[in-house]
């Protein structure tokens, strides 16, 4: 990866947008790649400079969907300030190259991935500013620091964490499941063993969080933690109406991120510094 032109002056500081913020959507005939697109259409001050796909489809929101193959020319070409990616573990990770080597910042919604996936991400971070969350809906950020907050306020209290998703997502638990699950270890040192679903005689164990992944129709998103003990429960849920909610976050992280420095970064980030506002 060279860097490529990373859109930079002299001081580091990358240079001031004058227009619209111009983005790159990958994955653009994907649910999610739609819906980026939609979300970036109706959006006063963004424009989808950039669109591919892996196989040919017609345009999407009046923006044109060139084949995947060609994202790093068209990158070069067109000069986005950021390239939004909802894909797959292994084509996310080519693409965050291609953006690292193009110098476009890169936000990705992909879970999935492997360690060797997730080090060829950080390794492009080195070059681009990368942001990737598992979950871009402000309620999903909420909801984990509230059970971070909950479980340390509870300690001995046995932790439970249900999703469901609709019957064509691919991988369990979901990315969203196991960034709430790893903010529980975080904070419940005592909580290290995650145990999947149960069947015939499987007592609770002191050291476990209980994990159960459901698959039906087409639910967008849930995440309900259950934190139960001394005879009193504690039930935290996030439920996403459509996906429109995740690509709109996905836009405003991208905003965000567009004026960082290179480096490894997450939705909290761009929240915390107030780039999701309304």
């Amino acid at each position: 990866m060279s860097g490529g032109r990373d859109g930079r002056g002299a001081s580091g500081e990358r240079d001031g947008r004058a227009g619209p913020l111009r983005l790159a959507v990958t994955g653009a005939g994907g649910r999610m790649g739609r819906e980026v697109i939609e979300a970036a259409a109706d959006r006063e001050g963004v424009a989808v400079a950039v669109a591919v796909n892996r196989t040919p489809i017609d345009p999407v929101s009046g923006v044109d969907v060139d084949p995947a193959d060609r994202l790093g020319a068209l990158l070069t070409a067109e000069e986005p300030d950021a390239l939004v990616d909802f894909t797959g573990p292994e084509s996310a990770v080519g693409y965050a190259e291609t953006c690292a080597d193009a110098g476009v910042p890169l936000v990705t919604g992909t879970t999935g991935f492997d360690d060797g996936g997730l080090d060829r991400l950080r390794a492009a971070s080195g070059a681009i500013p990368v942001l990737k969350a598992s979950n871009f809906a402000r309620g999903v950020a909420a909801l984990r620091r509230a059970v971070r907050e909950a479980v340390a306020a509870l300690p001995g209290y046995d932790v439970e964490l249900t999703e469901t998703h609709h019957n064509g997502k691919r991988d369990a638990p979901s990315g969203t499941a196991k960034s709430i699950l790893d903010d529980v270890e975080d904070v419940r040192g005592d909580l290290d063993r995650r145990v999947h679903g149960r069947e015939g005689d499987a007592p609770r164990e002191a050291d476990e969080i209980g994990v159960h992944a459901r698959r039906a129709g087409d639910v967008t998103g849930e995440h309900e933690v259950l934190v139960a003990g001394n005879r009193e429960t504690l039930e935290l849920t996030h439920r996403a109406g459509d996906r429109g909610v995740f690509a709109e976050g996905a836009v405003d992280a991208a905003a965000w991120l567009a004026d960082q420095d290179p480096g490894w970064y997450g939705f909290d980030d761009a929240l915390d510094a107030g780039g999701a506002d309304e």
